[in-house]
């Protein structure tokens, strides 16, 4: 089982910025590309438990966000964003990166280090 997993997508650079922190940790590490591998409930469920920060922020509130004619306040419980987010796997931020029981939204970057030298 790899020490940190982080969940990437190649077309973000605040996401391959992170992949490279990963990478030169020396720590053994997975990349799961959610658009290809969808997280399930059970693996999102988890996320939302061990996220160091607002589950709201795992929501991206983007243009899909306000094409698809959702309210940000209605994402603010980990029931709620699971629910979305199993349905609109494209709204999930990017990238997290989990370590253990803590998982962090590598935006700033420097979050993704603080994490890894832990």
């Amino acid at each position: 089982m790899a020490e940190v997993t982080i969940l990437h997508n190649k077309n973000c650079g605040s996401s391959r910025n992170s992949l490279e922190i990963v990478e030169g940790s020396g720590l053994d590490y997975e990349v799961i590309e959610y658009l290809k591998e969808k997280p399930d409930r059970e693996f999102l469920e988890r996320i939302v438990t061990i996220l160091d920060g607002p589950v709201e922020d795992l929501v991206r509130k983007d243009a899909r966000f306000a094409k698809l004619g959702l309210d940000a306040d209605d994402y603010t419980t980990p029931e709620a964003v699971v629910d979305l987010l199993v349905n609109e796997t494209a709204l999930l931020q990017r990238p997290i990166v989990i370590r253990g029981d803590k998982a962090v939204i590598g935006r700033p970057k420097e979050r993704v280090a603080d994490l890894l030298a832990t």
